[in-house]
């Protein structure tokens, strides 16, 4: 039976546990070089460093766990993921339905394309993406280890992340969605291995921090406090740490630094100031105005162009660009009536009326779920199964009424400054 040991909250300093060595040299020559040892008085923890596509790293983990037969096993995983992990038929009980109104269609293809590429670097490999997540979840139960989930809830992670970044990325980021799950044939099993090597992962965490030190933050670096701060609450003398690689160097300088981390301010997940909140407003409150003062001085026809301008951009926006989805022809004149509307009242957004008009004509099954994660591994296979085409049908419409509503609002600032 696997023990799942808590986590102690609140603000805990590291210097707890007093004196610290970080060995570069292993200890025996039973554990791999990807295993670095730490100790702290009389307690040892041993970090490997994996990647979640390799097959070694499965073989790493079982044999350094067996070898050292540790009080507690720590693996890279939330409860969140632990329960996904744990359900292989997730994916048939997703609502369509229920991801549009919720308004999470481009969190869903995001994660979408991320499960699709790791799926074909798995099956490149031969090897599920974070099997050896699983293994060390297996082994931890054959040697009567403690399991502890030692990472950060994915939601918190991932709206730090989202908040953490500016306008241009996230249009960036909204791009990628549109692109390749990624070509799988140039990454052999050798370059794996090496991406998995200190100095090689030290370069790539420099230049990843050098091309997004925004996303960087909140995605890696605030994670490593995390995960280290779990593995040295983690119970017992001896404790084992199964995490990727691009983690290991910076557990290392928080565990030498013997830093103070807070995991409950680590968790936060920050809201949106009011001025944010209320800029949403701003446009539909300004086009509104706009259209009772040409309406009060113009004896309406001021008021006429004024709707000319914001209906038009708007209408011909929201379906042209809902039509890279290639839609259902009713999809396409329900986003091209429901742009203006809805681009008037920020609590209804385009992409949520035309993704259920969508939804209710393709009526995706339980099976189209099923092969969602092996569709979206190409762009053809996402417009093939209808679960991924209504949600693609959903972004566009999305993108499409706000480029309208833009080019719309200036249209009608226009007019009034004429």
């Amino acid at each position: 039976m696997i023990r799942l040991a808590g986590k102690s909250k609140g603000s805990v300093c590291m210097s707890d546990l007093t004196s610290t060595t970080a060995e570069k040299s292993l200890e025996s020559p039973k554990l791999s070089s990807n295993v670095t040892v730490l100790t702290r008085d009389d307690r040892t923890f041993y970090v490997i460093g994996t990647a979640h596509i390799s097959a070694k790293s499965v073989i790493e983990v079982r044999e350094t766990i067996e070898h050292i037969q540790p009080d507690s096993v720590c693996v890279e995983l939330c409860e969140t993921r632990f329960q996904a992990m744990n359900d292989p038929d997730r994916w048939k009980k997703l609502d369509i339905f229920q991801v549009i109104r919720q308004g999470k269609t481009l969190y869903f293809l995001a994660n979408l394309a991320l499960s699709a590429y790791q799926r074909a670097l798995g099956e490149k490999f031969g090897v599920k993406p974070g099997e050896e997540q699983r293994e060390g979840i297996k082994v931890a139960e054959e040697v009567g280890a403690a399991l502890i989930l030692a990472d950060r809830d994915i939601q918190a992670t991932l709206k730090r992340t989202w908040s953490n970044i500016g306008f241009f990325s996230k249009l960036k980021l909204l791009g990628s969605v549109f692109e390749p799950a990624g070509d799988t044939e140039e990454l052999t099993e050798e370059r794996l291995e090496e991406m998995k090597d200190r100095d090689t992962i030290t370069e790539m965490m420099k230049e990843f921090a050098e091309a997004l030190p925004e996303i960087k933050e909140p995605l890696i670096d605030e994670r490593d406090q995390y995960l280290i701060k779990s593995v040295v609450s983690a119970p017992g003398q001896s404790v084992v740490a199964v995490v990727g690689a691009g983690h290991v160097e910076g557990m290392i300088a928080h565990f030498e630094a013997q830093t103070e981390i807070d995991l409950e301010l680590l968790s936060v997940i920050p809201s949106t100031p009011l001025w944010v909140k209320s800029l949403k407003w701003v446009i539909p409150t300004i086009i509104l105005g706009a259209f009772y003062f040409g309406y009060q001085n113009q004896a309406g026809k001021s008021l006429e162009d004024m709707l000319t301008a914001w209906i038009l951009p708007n209408a011909i926006m929201g379906g042209l660009v809902s039509l890279i989805a290639l839609p259902k022809p009713l999809s396409v004149l329900t986003a091209t009536i429901a742009s203006p509307i809805t681009s008037l009242n920020p609590a209804l957004g385009a992409g949520m009326v035309v993704g259920l008009v969508e939804a209710w004509l393709r009526k995706p099954t339980v099976e189209d779920s099923e092969t969602l994660v092996t569709d979206a591994a190409t762009m053809k296979g996402l417009y093939r199964n209808p679960f991924s085409r209504v949600l693609l049908v959903a972004v566009c419409a999305t993108l499409g009424s706000a480029l309208g509503a833009y080019i719309g609002f200036a249209w009608v600032l226009s007019i009034l400054n004429s």
